[in-house]
């Protein structure tokens, strides 16, 4: 009998997953957190811009840098939300304010994974590090209910967010939920003010909204002089104007996205290196 429940248990022993790794944060200031199987993914180099390239979003740029160098300093701080316009550099200044405020380790979790949030939590609430989750593109559709996750990582629950643990998102959408959603919960059900409420408190519990808007053609002109004045590309005022222009009618908008993407092809076509 002993021999046969010794077996069981070795069998057991073997199906059981192996024991998580602990990370080693020493090694780098960003990872990237993967569910199955979950581990942390260190990331070396962060592609990022620097935050002196990124113009036109100056109030929201002071404002995320200012809200982390608090946490940094194990200061109260809010988990952010950073929504707008597409292209507007929401994603590019959560990495490029990483890579200036020291002290914090950067986390970056896909919206797919938002469920293994907790899992996550747990190994970062052991640390005396300092952690910046980041998810980018955050959005939720009518029967997704992974919003219910980070809820409780935002706000409620029990154990709640760990005090080294800030969150920020990018989204296009300020509820991170469609509008005809929202619109469809206020048409039906008993009390469509309940399930509005229900679907838009996710976005509540972040303590900063900061807005991207689409920029003017100013801006989107002085991007692009700011990247040829940086790596020292010689083109005049009124060549740039006229091929930038033309560049953002070809692709019907006008953005910081579509500002460095010119930018990209110029330095191409002048035999000059980036990297």
């Amino acid at each position: 009998m002993t021999d046969a429940l010794n077996r069981i248990a070795d069998a057991l022993d073997r199906l059981a997953p192996k024991p998580y790794d602990e990370p080693d944060f020493s090694i780098c200031d960003a990872f990237l957190w993967q569910c199955e199987p979950q581990r942390l993914v260190s990331v070396p180099n962060v592609s990022g811009v620097d935050i002196d390239l990124l113009l036109g979003i100056d109030q929201s740029r002071d404002t995320l840098r200012v809200n982390t160098e608090q946490f940094a300093k194990g200061f109260p701080a809010n988990n952010a939300l950073l929504w707008g316009a597409r292209g507007m550099g929401k994603s590019s200044l959560v990495k490029a304010v990483h890579g200036i405020v020291k002290g914090i380790i950067l986390i970056e979790i896909q919206r797919e994974d938002l469920s293994s949030v907790g899992d996550l939590l747990n190994i970062l609430r052991a640390s005396d590090k300092r952690f910046l989750l980041f998810c980018d593109d955050l959005s939720f559709d009518h029967d997704d209910t992974a919003y219910k996750s980070l809820k409780a990582v935002l706000d409620g629950g029990i154990e709640g967010r760990p005090n080294n643990v800030l969150f920020y998102a990018t989204s296009n959408r300020r509820h991170l939920m469609p509008r005809e959603m929202i619109e469809n919960e206020r048409q039906s059900g008993v009390n469509p003010a309940e399930a509005v409420e229900e679907k838009v408190s996710l976005s509540d519990r972040f303590g900063l909204w900061l807005g991207f808007h689409a920029c003017g053609q100013d801006v989107y002109l002085s991007i692009i002089r700011g990247y040829c004045d940086r790596y020292d590309i010689d083109i005049s005022d009124t060549e740039l104007h006229a091929e930038a222009i033309e560049w953002q009618a070809t692709r019907g908008s006008r953005s910081g996205r579509v500002a460095w993407q010119y930018f990209l092809d110029l330095a191409g076509r002048k035999g000059i290196s980036i990297i």
